[in-house]
């Protein structure tokens, strides 16, 4: 298979919610389906999943989407900052790593800012890029919705 060259994706959202309680959904593995366009969390298939909700660097995620299950570790943990993960088995992608980073706003809310970088093949690179920037806007804005709604602009 032909690989394309590093692609990327960079997309925000903003919540009403403290950078707090965006941080606590992340954490969470089994809130990921409620919030997210992720279909379910395999649990048989992850590694290290927290009983409390509160997994650690080193935790392997399988998450099924339709037919699909992904299987990412997270890389790196800064509370209430970032949250960053890699693939480990991504169907499609190669060298696929992913960070949310948390920002409070003044009004006490929270800029979400989800970026990544991965590597596909040649022929499917462009539509791709465009459907995994329109997921990864989907999951930002679903974590914001979900944690305390979106931030109304006038």
């Amino acid at each position: 298979m032909l690989v394309s060259g590093t692609q990327s994706y960079d997309v925000i959202a903003e919540s009403s919610a403290p950078p707090a309680a965006v941080w606590a959904l992340l954490l969470d593995a089994r809130s990921w389906p409620v919030w997210s366009r992720v279909g379910s969390l395999e649990v048989a298939a992850s590694q290290g999943l927290s009983a409390d909700g509160q997994d650690k660097v080193g935790a392997v995620r399988a998450f099924r989407t339709g037919k699909t299950v992904t299987k990412e570790r997270i890389t790196a943990l800064d509370p209430e900052r970032r949250f960053a993960y890699e693939g480990v088995d991504v169907p499609v992608m190669l060298d696929y790593q992913a960070s949310v980073d948390l920002c409070e706003t003044p009004g006490g809310g929270t800029r979400i800012r989800w970026h990544g970088t991965y590597r596909v093949g040649k022929g499917s690179a462009w539509i791709f890029r465009w459907y995994l920037r329109r997921f990864m806007r989907d999951m930002a804005t679903g974590l914001a919705g979900h944690a305390g709604g979106p931030i109304r602009r006038p």
